[in-house]
């Protein structure tokens, strides 16, 4: 069976960091991983921190860690739109910590509504340098 293609875009407010053919995307969508395939129903969801896996139409496989953000997803392609993104093999612990310490930045005076959705946010950046950063 030949896998059919479509396009994928993963855009972040910096640079458009992957714009080609793929057979497969999974996205980290808030209501758990989703794998977008070509004829999708059309879809709009948003996206928590975690990795997107992208199978590109010469079969390799690219990773990249988001940080949130949201996907438009129609029959012939995916846009991935994330507040901000970088490629797997550039995510250290370094990046993720300083990601992390903003968050808690903020959660100084934040409202109570405002402080559950940040510390939700820690824990998901936590849970996402125990996925990507090797110990």
């Amino acid at each position: 069976m030949v896998m059919a293609d479509f396009n994928f875009e993963l855009v972040s407010p910096e640079r458009l960091l992957l714009s080609e053919k793929v057979t497969e995307v999974v996205i980290p969508a808030t209501e758990g991983e989703m794998t977008v395939m070509a004829n999708h129903a059309p879809t709009m969801t948003t996206i928590k921190p975690g990795v997107v896996s992208v199978k590109t139409a010469d079969g390799k496989t690219e990773r990249f860690v988001v940080f949130g953000g949201f996907a438009d997803i129609l029959p012939t392609g995916c846009t991935l739109l994330a507040e901000s993104a970088i490629h797997v093999d550039e995510l250290d612990r370094t990046v993720l910590e300083n990601r992390i310490d903003a968050v808690r930045a903020e959660l100084e005076g934040a409202g109570d509504e405002k402080k559950t959705r940040l510390e939700q946010f820690v824990a998901e950046l936590t849970k996402l340098g125990e996925i990507v950063i090797p110990a």
